[in-house]
């Protein structure tokens, strides 16, 4: 096993591979602001570039919307950081190595499942971390997190202990404000700031076991980051296939829970109920794997593959353990009638 790592000689082993994400986009550009009042007050908001008589185009400049941190995973310029910092479709991500050292960015894949995302910048000879093994990973070991600390201050080293594994949380993702379920993450004390997800968690060794992900607002202390081997997994799959490969089952749902059940006497108290988005199209995508497994609106899905569906076990989880063309084993609820269906899993385009 190699030596145990003082935090001054971690922080120089891997601080030259810890890197930043500047999320960028191009918007209207700000002419000034106007006052206008509002429940009794004044509210400032900016005043965008127009179109003036001559019809000429709004001028658009390159703005900074948000950031993150992330972690060069081989010489040739592939990175690691959380799907999250990167999550805007039409934006365009910058990677700071040093300040004299920028690079375009492209996001090859994202894994919205477990909060990761693999990149790729044009560049060769480049320092890069050394992948842990996650599932090695002790209660109390000593860590370090390391980041770009609300956005303003680099290499910013935090030192720590392991202090939960296996964690489960519901996520709020600050730039879209959506809720993001993460599970087996690892908790940890070693501080963990906006700005410092997408960096990389990493053992007296100095290898990554870890990617920070989230904290807890008003709590002191308490941190997570997502396991490595997960994004190990993905990394190999983008090298061979140029892609994550996700197995495809083709159903919407929502998840139930307690209080769910309750409300809509539901017959059970977890599971996946197979239901159409508000407005939105049905449920069982035509041709697909549910669909030619004879899965039905208002069915719930009790189990996948011998795994039963809970809040902290979702379909989407059970799923991406399989493999494309696996067939699997639903148990299914229908009118009170307990159900076994098959369905031979395709990859997602």
């Amino acid at each position: 096993m190699p030596k145990s790592l003082t935090t001054i000689e971690i922080a120089k082993k891997v601080c030259p591979a810890v890197i930043t994400v500047v999320v960028s986009k191009d918007l209207p550009k700000i002419e000034g602001f106007n006052m206008f009042p509002f429940g009794g007050g004044e509210k400032i908001a900016p005043k965008a570039d127009r179109q003036d008589q001559k019809n000429e185009p709004i001028q658009l400049e390159k703005t900074q919307i948000g950031g993150g941190s992330g972690f060069i995973v081989s010489k040739d310029g592939y990175l690691l950081t959380s799907n999250h910092v990167v999550s805007e479709m039409t934006a365009d991500y910058t990677i700071i190595i040093t300040p004299r050292l920028k690079y375009p960015a492209k996001v090859l894949a994202r894994d919205p499942i477990n909060d990761i995302a693999v990149l790729k910048i044009d560049a060769k000879n480049l320092p890069y971390l050394e992948l842990g093994d996650s599932k090695k990973i002790q209660l109390g070991e000593d860590v370090v997190a390391i980041g770009n600390a609300l956005g303003e201050f680099n290499d910013t080293l935090s030192a720590g202990i392991i202090s939960g594994l296996s964690r489960y949380i519901t996520a709020i993702n600050g730039f879209n404000l959506q809720a993001e379920n993460l599970r087996g993450l690892i908790q940890t004390d070693a501080a963990i700031n906006p700005g410092n997800s997408g960096g990389p968690l990493v053992n007296r060794q100095g290898q990554v076991i870890g990617i920070n992900t989230a904290m807890v607002m008003g709590a002191q202390n308490i941190g997570f980051a997502i396991p490595v081997n997960y994004a190990k997994k993905d990394l190999e799959e983008v090298k061979r296939y140029g892609k994550i490969i996700v197995p495809f089952l083709g159903v919407k749902y929502i998840l139930i829970s307690k209080e769910m059940a309750k409300m809509n006497n539901l017959p059970v108290e977890d599971g996946a109920l197979v239901v159409r988005e508000t407005l939105g199209e049905p449920p069982i995508i035509k041709n697909s794997p549910a669909d030619k497994a004879g899965l039905q609106e208002f069915d719930i899905i009790t189990s996948c593959h011998g795994k039963k569906i809970t809040l902290k076990n979702p379909l989407a989880s059970i799923l991406e353990k399989c493999k494309v063309g696996e067939e699997v084993v639903l148990e299914v609820l229908r009118l009170g009638q307990k159900l076994e269906l098959k369905a031979k899993l395709t990859e997602k385009i």
